[in-house]
């Protein structure tokens, strides 16, 4: 089996509170990326969506673009709509040769407002969810028609957090809407990270490597404190620095025949964790898991 090792930009500077930054250029993040031993960098706000500047840019240190996020606004609007806003990333990513779109739901979600608490984040009635299932469905099906699949991130703060709202979502749902796992997002919203594997390996498409530090999670107060708080807190981490058994994740995606991306994506204050020694730290535990897992890995 094959694995590649991507990262997110997220480590250097993080698109939702803009104080969790370093001052650094796309070209040293993608240097310190590459000198870490990564072959791969979802996109973020530093990137020029055109794939003529950007692609000598990535070829100067060996990297391509491996995914980036997508802010859908899918649960309270229209999918013409959605095909209008995603257009542009959907022609850059091709022109890119990127593997898929990650699409979050951003409707309703209070992941981005540090006045709302973790307790106050949205929640959909059973029917909410088929309805919602079925329009995720169609979308990701013509994206995929277009050339460019979509992976679906369950997110802390969004409508699909739980394992219990990640079950019902993959239920009213079809395979036109593949799916993202991350474990840290699971682990933080209370689910059992390698059961999740177990239940919905047919779908997953795409893997985060986000490790969570859980005396912080634990010492949360969710009805005062955001989820913004709690990155600001720590409760992020890479692999191999934080509390969750990746080798454990690992075999267990390695025995559902998972191939693919494994991303190190971890929000920290990088002045606090050091982009390049926690890239180091990531890096060097998932090569660790994956060929313990019996993966062969690239690059």
């Amino acid at each position: 089996m094959k694995a590649k090792l991507g990262i997110a930009p997220i480590a250097w500077w993080n698109d939702d509170l803009e104080q969790l930054s370093d001052d650094v250029s796309l070209e040293e993040c993608l240097r310190q990326a590459s000198d870490a031993g990564f072959t791969g960098m979802e996109t973020g706000r530093r990137f020029p969506m055109d794939a003529a500047r950007l692609g000598p840019i990535l070829g100067r240190y060996g990297i391509s673009v491996c995914g980036g996020w997508f802010s859908g606004l899918l649960l309270d609007g229209d999918i013409e709509a959605e095909k209008d806003r995603i257009a542009g990333q959907l022609a850059f990513f091709k022109a890119a040769g990127a593997p898929c779109i990650v699409y979050g739901e951003t409707a309703r979600s209070i992941q981005g407002d540090r006045s709302k608490p973790l307790a106050a984040k949205p929640r959909l009635s059973e029917e909410e969810m088929k309805a919602y299932g079925r329009r995720m469905t169609a979308f990701g099906e013509w994206c995929a028609d277009q050339g460019m699949p979509l992976v679906y991130h369950h997110h802390m703060a969004a409508a699909v957090e739980t394992e219990e709202e990640l079950d019902l979502f993959m239920t009213h749902s079809g395979a036109g809407i593949p799916l993202l796992y991350d474990a840290g997002h699971m682990a933080f919203a209370g689910g059992d990270v390698l059961r999740v594997i177990d239940r919905h390996h047919g779908r997953i498409a795409h893997v985060h490597a986000k490790d969570v530090r859980r005396r912080v999670i634990d010492g949360l107060d969710r009805t005062r404190e955001s989820f913004l708080d709690a990155v600001v807190k720590g409760a992020f981490t890479v692999p191999g620095d934080g509390d969750l058994d990746f080798e454990a994740i690992a075999r267990r995606l390695a025995g559902h025949g998972y191939e693919g991306w494994f991303v190190v994506e971890a929000e920290q204050d990088p002045k606090v964790s050091p982009p390049l020694e926690m890239a180091k730290i990531g890096h060097r535990e998932l090569l660790r898991v994956l060929e313990a897992a019996g993966y062969q890995v690239e690059g």
